[in-house]
């Protein structure tokens, strides 16, 4: 584990933003680029990005939209990649056990769509929900953020889809608070 990760219990308390300085560089390597408009190359998934160097990071970081990497900028792990690196595998990385490129990338994965439901669950929270709604936000909350680290098991038996699809229903219900404006 890194010196001065944070371990984290609560949903209130998640880093809900990228700390690149606590991941593998996770994105850099399990994702696919197909060239485009986005990525400049072809890359395929659990292939090491090209521009990436031996200490992980992006050789060319200031440049990337210039050189045709608007994909990179665009991307958001929304703080999955660091907790999956340092929380879920305690700081191993892919670079020393190369068999655990494909296991970090699955648990990049679920844990990323879990990540992109809490911060809908913390706009949510903004709102003026009554006692009822709040106490079905927390508990919303509490299955996405446990008060145990996710483990590798944990993370492959959890039912994202079915979790997403009670974040869906509990948001729909709360368009009364919102005023639209036309």
């Amino acid at each position: 584990m890194k010196r001065g990760y944070q371990l984290t219990k609560t949903a209130d308390e998640l880093v809900l933003e990228p700390q690149c300085e606590n991941c593998a560089a996770l994105c850099c390597v399990v994702f696919v680029f197909d060239k485009s408009e986005s990525f400049a190359i072809d890359k395929a998934a659990g292939e090491v990005c090209p521009n990436l160097d031996t200490c992980g990071k992006c050789t060319i970081f200031r440049e990337r939209e210039t050189l045709g990497f608007r994909g990179c900028i665009a991307y958001d792990c929304h703080g999955a990649g660091q907790r999956v690196t340092q929380e879920v595998f305690g700081g191993r990385s892919w670079r020393d056990d190369p068999i655990l490129m494909n296991r970090m990338g699955d648990a990049l994965s679920v844990l990323r769509q879990i990540h992109e439901q809490l911060l809908l669950l913390g706009a949510a929270a903004k709102l003026p929900l009554d006692p009822d709604e709040r106490l079905e936000l927390s508990g919303l909350r509490q299955i996405l953020a446990p008060e145990t680290d996710w483990s590798e098991e944990s993370l492959k038996a959890f039912p994202v889809a079915r979790a997403t699809r009670q974040v869906a229903d509990f948001l729909s219900r709360l368009r009364r608070h919102v005023q639209l404006s036309g």
